[in-house]
């Protein structure tokens, strides 16, 4: 931790050079980033320091920048071969960080600079842009522990961790502030841990900040994993009443309108956004989502290029940007735009969802299928992703490997969800295990009938599972497989809503009667 005494040279240091300080600073606001680092090239003050070595890094990593460019091309040139890495590398950085060990091996012991919080802020930075997550996490912590209220670096933080197992093992150099909660919040987000575990940590936050926004955003960011729409939405509804133009998660709220096809009131806040700053990758999200919604696909696909060349790693657009290359029959421009942000954030599932996606309809079902593994091993408790591998599975004839996968999907989706009672019964069929299909039909029949579904939305069910009755009964002479004994009554039960009803199951359920009624007589 900074000592007074670290504090106060620092202060003496920079009152010195304040006016200098001012002056880059003005020319860094103006975007001259190589014009800051030459006025602060001689100054001692760790607040110039770090804003010249962050002026050189900046105008390394600017886009445009020919050292940026030249990454790019060596990048690309290498691509397929065994020096290919998943991102390019700036090859001109390893320059800044000499810049770094010269700063500290020009300084006296007592002045410490090595310790300054921003200055190791820095140089976690660096190493994160050359790949080297090791040394890039050791200086990001060194970094919080010295001064633990800068988010950048906590957030920097959160981007290198991988996995909960990571995240688990860190905990522990971390100082116990809570900043550090927040982060273990939106990693616990990040890495969708179990409902419980998110919901305690939200509550113990919200008793420490109880008017935080971030806060409110991630409870909403919760219902939104969780599919209750309703609740993001209100939310951030909520959030927007307090501060009207407030645009972090905005992109977050414009999927749940989406979802929502809320298309008026989408259409109110791109309008009303467009005004405060269109040129916020957000607000372009905003209103790609917002032609989406109205099927103009060119122009959603048009905002969300414009997003991603204000921020390239806006990781919401190139996974939005896939769906839209999927609705306008594209998929190879989907698979790139799905790459390029899994590139951005290998953690997010949305990305291997599409690709899964995206190559089962292109036919090629292996593919799909490692993207839906991964897809799943990030998101264990959506049912969605183990359907996924479900169907993938029952493409490949695994049907043991699809049943297993439908139980998982079954066990994290809502009780009164039939369409997994139906893909599980349809399994069971294949592998020629009658009597579990027949009881997976029944628990559907089960549950339509409680909800008060039309008769025509589960007649199927009900016609074979009282076909398996009625065929166990015939069969009782004979040899049979099965030691469950034939329940008639159940099958009457069964066909008696077929009686006057006008579905394209009622001549075989009228068939099932008769058979019935000679069995009963015999």
């Amino acid at each position: 931790m900074l000592t007074e005494e670290d504090i106060r040279v620092g202060d003496d240091m920079f009152a010195l050079e304040e006016d200098l300080f001012m002056a880059a600073r003005e020319c860094f606001n103006s975007k001259e980033f190589e014009k800051t680092a030459h006025i602060l090239r001689e100054c001692k003050s760790p607040q110039a320091r770090f804003l010249c070595v962050y002026s050189k890094f900046l105008r390394l990593t600017f886009p445009n920048q020919a050292s940026e460019k030249e990454a790019l091309d060596n990048w690309t040139y290498r691509k397929g071969s065994r020096t290919y890495d998943e991102r390019p590398v700036n090859e001109s950085l390893p320059s800044l960080l000499a810049t770094l060990s010269d700063i500290n091996n020009a300084d006296s012991p007592d002045q410490r600079n090595e310790m300054d919080p921003f200055l190791l802020y820095l140089k976690g930075v660096i190493y994160g842009a050359l790949r080297r997550r090791a040394e890039a996490t050791e200086c990001l912590i060194l970094s919080v522990r010295a001064y633990p209220w800068n988010w950048s670096c906590w957030l920097q933080l959160g981007a290198m961790i991988e996995d909960p197992e990571e995240w688990t093992s860190l905990q522990e150099h971390l100082p116990d502030h809570p900043v550090t909660k927040m982060l273990a919040l939106r990693i616990l987000v990040e890495f969708n841990a179990p409902p419980e575990t998110l919901d305690d940590s939200v509550n113990e936050l919200t008793e420490l900040f109880p008017h935080s926004l971030f806060i409110r955003s991630q409870k909403a960011l919760l219902a939104y994993h969780h599919r209750d729409f309703d609740e993001a939405e209100a939310i951030f509804d909520s959030i927007l009443e307090i501060d009207p133009y407030r645009i972090d998660s905005l992109d977050i709220f414009a999927n749940i309108l989406y979802v929502q096809q809320s298309r008026a009131k989408l259409s109110d806040l791109a309008q009303r956004f467009i005004r405060t700053d269109k040129d916020r990758p957000e607000v372009c999200g905003l209103i790609g989502n917002y032609y989406s919604l109205r099927c103009e696909h060119e122009k959603a696909v048009k905002y969300f290029r414009r997003a991603i060349q204000l921020d390239p790693t806006h990781l919401a657009a190139w996974t939005l940007m896939g769906h839209e290359y999927i609705e306008m029959k594209n998929p190879h421009a989907a698979i790139e735009a799905y790459r390029r942000a899994i590139d951005v954030n290998r953690k997010d599932y949305r990305a291997w969802y599409g690709l899964g996606k995206t190559y089962e309809l292109l036919d090629m079902t292996q593919y799909a299928l490692h993207y839906y593994q991964r897809a799943a091993a990030l998101r264990p408790y959506d049912s969605r992703m183990w359907t996924a591998l479900a169907n993938c599975y029952r493409t490949l004839t695994k049907w043991n490997e699809a049943i297993d996968c439908m139980k998982r999907a079954q066990l994290c989706a809502d009780s009164t969800e039939t369409s997994h009672f139906l893909f599980l019964a349809a399994l069971y069929e294949k592998i020629g295990d009658i009597t579990t299909a027949a009881m997976y039909h029944r628990q559907c029949v089960e549950i339509s009938q409680k909800l008060g579904k039309h008769l025509g939305e589960y007649a199927k069910s009900c016609i074979f599972a009282a076909r398996y009755e009625i065929d166990l009964a015939a069969n009782r002479g004979a040899s049979t497989s099965s030691t469950e004994a034939p329940n008639l009554q159940r099958a009457k039960q069964l066909l008696e809503p077929f009686a006057g009803a006008n579905v394209e199951e009622t001549p075989a359920a009228e068939e099932l009667n008769r058979r019935l009624k000679q069995i009963e007589l015999s």
